[in-house]
């Protein structure tokens, strides 16, 4: 008679981990911070089924959906579509999701008043740290300048960066705002403006006046360190031209 085998089935990416580098080992070990997507969705689904082990179901969710804010739109029968989720996998992601969506939805007088280019600046400055490319942010506002969402719009890559302004206005009318502050970073830290910044910030311009949204800036971040002014960023409505 032949000895069962206890090895993990093939691609088992669980089994495969070592112990210490699991998703819950992790997570006590170092914090939440240090989770990827794909953990922190595993974390939520705590397991998985036979021939299907956790990891790898919380990275085909991720694929799926585009991304893990994609899954906040999901139903219960787009999860259970994928082979691992049941009924009971499927209803306490939902609720997770519905629970994801109600906190972004809450905007109270709690966000801050963002009136100029040093306000965006010191408020972008913590999503700054660390980033090696480009992205692009709408700063979406009420009629007081209070902040309603800030929108990542595009993520580019180490010296490029688009934005549309299709997609940076389609941001704000969902929003309802009445004014947006457009913002984007330069990973060398010379918040000097290109021939391609310039040309993005006129259709913006131009872009706001058609569906009546007020581009009150577009504004570089830099570094202090590298900017010949020190400011760390660049302000085109202070330069005259929006």
């Amino acid at each position: 008679m032949s000895t069962p085998s206890f090895a993990p089935p093939a691609g088992n990416r669980l089994r495969t981990t070592v112990l210490s580098e699991r998703p819950q080992e992790r997570l006590e070990r170092l914090g939440a911070g240090v989770l990827s997507d794909t953990e922190l969705l595993a974390m939520l689904l705590r397991s998985g089924t036979r021939g299907h082990d956790v990891l790898t179901l919380a990275s085909r969710l991720i694929a799926e959906a585009g991304s893990l804010s994609g899954l906040i739109a999901w139903k219960e029968t787009d999860f259970k579509k994928l082979k691992g989720i049941g009924r009971v996998k499927a209803l306490q992601l939902i609720t997770v999701m519905e629970i994801a969506r109600r906190i972004l939805g809450q905007k109270g007088a709690t966000e801050p008043v963002i009136q100029d280019a040093a306000m965006a600046a010191d408020y972008m400055r913590p999503l700054l740290h660390g980033l090696a490319v480009e992205k692009f942010w709408v700063l979406c506002l009420n009629r007081k300048n209070r902040l309603i969402k800030c929108v990542e719009v595009t993520s580019g890559t180490a010296t490029n960066s688009l934005a549309h302004p299709r997609e940076v206005f389609r941001e704000a009318i969902r929003e309802s705002a009445t004014a947006v502050i457009c913002a984007h970073n330069h990973p060398s830290g010379d918040p000097a403006p290109s021939a391609a910044d310039l040309k993005i910030t006129r259709q913006l311009r131009e872009a706001g006046q058609t569906v009546d949204i007020v581009l009150l800036d577009h504004v570089i971040l830099g570094h202090p360190a590298a900017d010949p002014l020190g400011r760390g960023y660049y302000s085109f409505r202070e330069t005259g031209v929006l």
